[in-house]
């Protein structure tokens, strides 16, 4: 039984760390409200990764006081398909261990959503990392609430 704890606990360290990203953690960015539950952002990135891949994810930070889920939705509920259309998202799950100085042992892990909205051909995954923060863009391809 032992030896069985001490593999899985190996196996979850190799884990955490062998994966992620090498992007060094961003200085902490105050965040501004719209209203309780959106962010009030005001541009849109011109990096076609950002956002859209786990090596450059949105880093809406909120973990230190509880709130990580609930800025990821006040970061969704910002944005607008690429001609206004409402959005829709849902949580796929969390993945891809990422270097954080905020995380468990100097890992974190992001949450992955599914973006779409009317018309919109496929949908879309948005990687964010709740434990850093960083200047809030608009992935590319993506509009902004006004």
């Amino acid at each position: 039984m032992k030896k069985q704890i001490t593999i899985t606990l190996l196996g979850v360290l190799f884990i955490f760390t062998s994966c992620g990203t090498t992007k060094e953690t961003a200085i902490a960015q105050p965040q501004i409200l719209r209203d309780y539950n959106t962010f009030l952002i005001t541009e849109i990135s011109n990096d076609k990764t950002y956002g859209l891949t786990p090596e450059n994810p949105v880093e809406v930070g909120g973990v230190k006081d509880s709130e990580g889920p609930l800025n990821e939705r006040r970061y969704l509920n910002a944005l607008t398909g690429p001609n206004g259309e409402k959005i829709s998202y849902f949580r796929a799950g969390s993945c891809c261990p990422v270097n954080s100085e905020n995380g468990f042992m100097g890992k974190a892990m992001l949450d992955n959503y599914r973006v779409s909205w009317e018309n919109s051909k496929d949908t879309v995954s948005i990687f964010i990392n709740m434990y850093d923060s960083g200047k809030l863009k608009a992935p590319f391809g993506f509009g902004l609430k006004k």
